[in-house]
């Protein structure tokens, strides 16, 4: 019975000397976090998703407080968080547009035709190096097999029709979705942008039309009719100028191949 407490008595005084080292060296080793960093912390999503261009929520904290970085760069936690920053941070909030992700494909089952029917990992990384560029016909084709929908944090990105789509009221702007796509397809464009062309070929527009029924053939009819000269067509594909789009659709009306796409 002695033997117990004295095993008792001893693990109780090595615990007390092991507590006492921790102790000393936390203060030895302490490094003060500036109270701002703390402050910026609590205002921001903690998805750590990297839209910020940082590491995750507490590198930017730290970059926010030493005023190496905008005060509204956490898209996740929108505007209102940015302007709690900007308090903190005693400057004026910037008012940033609010982006999100767009996957400029028309290519789903049926409409796209496949090289052949992939049967390896769900992974669109692993599918190109099984096969080239992609399973599809058209190299620039979204394949399908959700890298983007496993990087989305916030549950915005579904495969539809085997074709990634962006929910664009889920879709904070993060660009997760954009860093996962090896074919690098996925888009940011601005939340308020209702009018876009859904194809990413450059091809000319005879492959194009092998490879898919709904591909830009580069034609240029929506560059000739658009009212407000926003459309342009360079190396076979349409593309919108946002800045200058009065977003009328007329462009989707007229696309004889209907890739251009008035979004909801």
């Amino acid at each position: 019975m002695k033997y117990v407490i004295l095993a008792i008595v001893v693990l109780g005084v090595m615990g007390g000397i092991f507590g006492a080292i921790l102790a000393f060296a936390s203060k030895i080793f302490y490094v003060e976090v500036d109270p701002k960093q703390a402050a910026v912390r609590e205002c921001l999503a903690g998805a750590n998703c990297g839209g910020c261009g940082f590491a995750g929520c507490d590198g930017y904290a730290a970059a926010v407080a030493k005023g190496e970085a905008p005060t509204n760069k956490c898209v996740a936690a929108g505007e209102e968080a940015a302007k709690k920053i900007a308090e903190i941070m005693g400057v004026s909030a910037d008012g940033a547009v609010k982006m999100v992700a767009f996957v400029p494909c028309s290519g789903t089952e049926g409409v796209a035709v496949k090289r052949f029917n992939y049967r390896g990992p769900q992974n669109c990384q692993a599918a190109m190096l099984f096969g080239g560029k992609s399973n599809m016909d058209c190299r620039f084709a979204c394949i399908g097999l959700g890298n983007c929908v496993n990087a989305c944090q916030f549950g915005a990105m579904h495969i539809v029709d085997g074709v990634a789509k962006a929910d664009s009221e889920q879709c904070v702007g993060c660009g997760a979705c954009v860093n996962a796509c090896p074919k690098k397809i996925v888009k940011l464009i601005p939340y308020a942008q209702h009018v876009m062309p859904a194809c990413s070929s450059c091809d000319k527009g005879a492959v194009v039309m092998k490879a898919c029924d709904a591909g830009c053939i580069g034609c240029m009819k929506c560059q000739k009719e658009c009212p407000a000269d926003a459309i342009v067509v360079e190396n076979n594909l349409a593309r919108i100028n946002v800045s200058k789009c009065v977003q009328c659709g007329h462009c989707a009306d007229i696309c004889p191949r209907k890739i251009i796409k008035v979004l909801n």
